[in-house]
């Protein structure tokens, strides 16, 4: 006989965490099917219900009939599968455990820096508030240099002496 679940194994709180918001919906319908699956599994008794055999002698006149459906009944064994998957799985999961930690460990380094970015832009003037001066400060790469590098109207990079169109400077480099 089959081993009898008394409850479901199914952590649904981490799952729901992992869901999507905007696939609420697939996720509730999903616990709804597999509540409703649980419950009509549960619902049939864990054993089969016992043979009553007297009876049936008692209502059919030939008894040999009745003793040699007990008698095959007995002997008739429904295999139960056995697992050989799951060993499989188990090694699989091994194998790739150390990758995935090591994925999630790069990640989390990713997740590190776009957060330190994060408050770094939070932490900044609104762009309302921020002066030529502020800007300059923050990003002398970008803001505007008139004494070290001056630039002309309308201060793109097309319109500046010595441009090079991106054209023009892969077929240089020979890609």
């Amino acid at each position: 006989m089959a081993k009898r679940f008394t409850k479901p194994s199914i952590n649904w709180v981490e799952i729901e965490k992992r869901y999507p918001p905007e696939q609420k919906n697939n996720y509730l319908a999903f616990r709804a099917k597999s509540a409703a699956y649980l419950q009509r599994v549960q619902a049939n008794p864990a054993e089969m219900p016992k043979i009553d055999w007297e009876a049936y002698k008692k209502l059919i006149p030939q008894s040999n009939i009745v003793e040699k459906l007990k008698s095959a009944l007995e002997k008739y064994k429904i295999p139960y599968p056995k697992d050989i998957v799951t060993s499989q799985i188990d090694a699989q999961w091994k194998k790739i455990e150390k990758d995935i930690q090591q994925y999630c460990a790069e990640q989390q380094k990713h997740i590190d820096a776009a957060s330190k970015e994060l408050k770094r832009i939070q932490s900044l003037p609104k762009f309302e508030d921020m002066t030529m001066e502020m800007f300059y400060y923050l990003y002398p790469d970008k803001a505007l240099d008139p004494v070290n590098r001056p630039t002309y109207w309308p201060h793109n990079p097309e319109e500046q002496p010595g441009y090079v169109t991106p054209e023009v400077k892969t077929s240089k480099t020979g890609h």
